[in-house]
């Protein structure tokens, strides 16, 4: 157990393959964390890894990625839902590839999944005391992804995607007292959001949402400043980053199965690669 350091995740959709083959490196060579929190498909992976269910991410993510059910615009005509929903958060979990939520609830370590409230636009983290029998709906609610997915209703509140409002939530991670933190990014370093263009779409799409419409429109501003605060923060000692070495190939809705193994094991291996920091970061 890494004592008293966090683990963080950013999202990114399939570009998150990239932390699953972290995190099977992770379990295959017992290296644990007593907190990890997690946006959208970062905290979806994470689940699994708090599970301890060795090559379920990889079986999840590769072995269904050409399944019509998994992703398909076929999906979306059918169901305005890009990413197969019930099939990712209903079938396959109870189903297809079981999840172990014993091991899961008796894991000492936390589990924080973020979201983002459509009308307030403001972050909400859901911890095992919040979500407890209903961790795959928090998941689904995470990874939600406007245009793609409708809303998920959970405690009172409207909820997408939770990296809209917090990409990478190192604050909540610091203020929740974990000052180390092993940080799991899904982009190049040097990488930067640009202004959105499509705020008009968002407004004609959800006009009663103005929170989530604030909040897409800065999105950029929020990401770029964490971005250079992660930088500073390794910099200093403070976090270790590990992100995508290799030139990235893979896009957040991509479908091709070399490309997804190749980032799966390109995740594995800078995983490993960073262990070394790690271990003298635990003392």
């Amino acid at each position: 157990m890494m004592e008293k350091i966090g683990l963080v995740l950013e999202g990114g959709g399939m570009r998150a393959v990239y932390t699953a083959g972290a995190l099977e490196y992770f379990l295959e060579h017992d290296i644990h964390f007593p907190y990890v929190i997690g946006v959208s498909a970062g905290a979806s992976y994470a689940a699994s890894y708090l599970s301890k269910q060795i090559g379920r991410n990889k079986k999840v993510s590769l072995d269904y990625v050409k399944d019509p059910r998994y992703m398909s615009w076929s999906n979306f005509r059918q169901n305005r839902q890009f990413f197969g929903m019930d099939f990712i958060y209903d079938e396959i979990p109870s189903k297809i590839v079981p999840f172990d939520y014993e091991t899961f609830y008796a894991n000492s370590a936390q589990l924080k999944i973020g979201t983002t409230d459509v009308y307030t636009g403001e972050s909400i983290f859901y911890g095992k005391e919040d979500y407890k029998e209903e961790l795959l709906k928090v998941l689904r609610a995470s990874s939600s992804l406007p245009f793609l997915a409708p809303p998920v209703e959970f405690k009172d509140r409207l909820l997408l995607d939770g990296g809209i409002s917090a990409s990478v939530p190192i604050d909540v991670a610091t203020q929740d007292g974990y000052k180390k933190n092993v940080v799991i990014l899904t982009r190049n370093k040097g990488y930067r959001k640009s202004k959105s263009r499509f705020h008009y779409f968002v407004e004609k799409k959800y006009p009663q949402y103005k929170g989530l419409q604030k909040r897409m429109k800065e999105r950029f501003v929020y990401y770029n400043k964490t971005m250079d605060y992660l930088d500073r923060e390794e910099a200093n000692g403070n976090i270790i980053l590990i992100r995508p070495l290799e030139k990235l190939a893979v896009g957040r809705m991509e479908r091709n199965p070399q490309k997804l193994s190749a980032l799966y094991v390109q995740g594995y291996e800078d995983a490993k690669k960073a262990m070394p920091a790690i271990k003298q970061f635990q003392f």
